[in-house]
């Protein structure tokens, strides 16, 4: 993973902030912020191609996760399952306006999932993370960070 760090506002990049420490999830997470800041960024002439692409890619995300939750009991799976129908319903209406050359439509939901996407990963994502790693290797992730906030107490 590349250790980017998101200083542009008008952009969206990866960042050690969104690492987790369950690798299939990082991975996947870091190519759903390459795909919402491209749809933030493209030519108006790409944005459907674009649009299909973050279809494809999120539709395989969300279901990845969304089957962890299921094969593994997760106990706060169905929050979490609902936030991504959630999502992929909104696009689906989005992506309809797309179709009809309403970028705008686009570009606006871009940057409202670039608004989603921290929290998600920080409270609901992060939580599936640690239920997988603890699965798979008894015990909760070590994330070392390139960046850390400072917060006063």
């Amino acid at each position: 993973m590349s250790d980017t760090v998101n200083s542009n506002s008008n952009g969206f990049s990866w960042s050690d902030t969104f690492v987790l420490g369950y690798q299939p999830m990082d991975h996947t997470h870091e190519e759903f912020v390459e795909i919402v800041n491209e749809l933030m960024h493209c030519p108006d002439n790409d944005f459907v191609a674009v649009m299909e692409k973050f279809q494809v890619h999120a539709l395989s995300h969300f279901g990845l996760e969304d089957q962890w939750m299921k094969e593994t009991e997760f106990p706060a799976g169905d929050c979490h399952i609902g936030e991504h129908a959630a999502v992929m319903a909104s696009f689906e209406e989005v992506f309809a306006l797309a179709k009809k050359g309403d970028t705008q439509t686009g570009r606006g939901f871009a940057k409202e999932l670039k608004n989603w996407f921290p929290g998600h990963a920080d409270y609901l994502d992060s939580a599936l993370a640690h239920w997988m790693f603890k699965r798979t290797h008894g015990g909760k992730p070590v994330v070392l960070r390139r960046t850390i906030k400072e917060t006063h107490l």
